[in-house]
């Protein structure tokens, strides 16, 4: 089995092809459409929701089997036609054209394979098996959607904001300090509401280089928040 490089994709505007109508087929239609793709959708049969995601303009739907030249100009591809011998035409075109192709339950005729996803926005965490077992993917993404490390994602619009302020300013900050100002306190305020007070103090603990509290070293932190501010604080209490 191969090895996958995990990636994710901006295909806003990419024309994608899917070839197949059935559930499957379907399936693939909303996050493609969420990622900004062009979709068109190859079969001479389709399921009551492709059809209307092509009424309401979503999709083209070209109602016919597929044909050699069917990803000319593609840069994504979904074979889900469940029939061997027609998936196995599509891959050796899309190997041909360098189109990036998935091919439903064979990952051997994949270049690429699709993750479980779990989304706490603007956090997306993708989750693979590397094909050998979608179904333990799919467990995993129930017991994540519901785990409490998620809430990390509600810091996301905080960090963002601070990181475009230092960009603006082109200051040069360590890398690890972003890490160790990620604390539950800052957490807290932005799920109060309290963004803009979160921003001013993620700034704030970025450029001062007098926080004694802070890790100058990543191999110093650990997940919750920073060791040496951990131990800082047990000195506290036991004094």
């Amino acid at each position: 089995m191969p090895e996958y490089y995990p990636v994710y994709l901006n295909l806003a505007g990419k024309h994608c092809v899917i070839l197949g109508g059935g559930g499957i087929a379907q399936g693939k239609i909303a996050a493609l459409r969420d990622a900004g793709a062009s979709i068109t959708l190859i079969s001479p049969q389709a399921t009551d929701g492709i059809k209307r995601a092509a009424q309401r303009g979503h999709i083209v739907w070209l109602e016919r089997e597929y044909q050699a030249g069917d990803l000319d100009g593609a840069f994504i591809a979904v074979a889900a036609t469940n029939v061997w011998h027609v998936n196995r035409q599509i891959y050796e075109e899309a190997e041909a054209k360098g189109v990036l192709l998935n091919v439903v339950d064979d990952p051997d005729q994949c270049s690429f394979i699709a993750p479980s996803i779990v989304r706490r926005e603007p956090v997306t965490l993708a989750i693979s098996t590397g094909g050998a077992s979608p179904a333990l993917a799919r467990k995993m993404r129930e017991v994540l959607s519901e785990a409490r490390v998620l809430q990390w994602a509600e810091l996301a619009g905080a960090l963002g904001k601070a990181r475009r302020v230092i960009k603006e300013k082109r200051l040069v900050i360590d890398p690890n300090r972003w890490q160790c100002v990620i604390t539950e306190e800052l957490l807290e305020l932005a799920q109060r509401g309290d963004e803009d007070e979160a921003v001013n103090i993620i700034l704030a603990q970025l450029q001062d280089p007098e926080i004694p509290e802070m890790c100058s070293d990543l191999s110093e932190c650990r997940t919750g928040g920073c060791a040496k501010r951990a131990a800082l604080r047990a000195a506290e209490a036991v004094s």
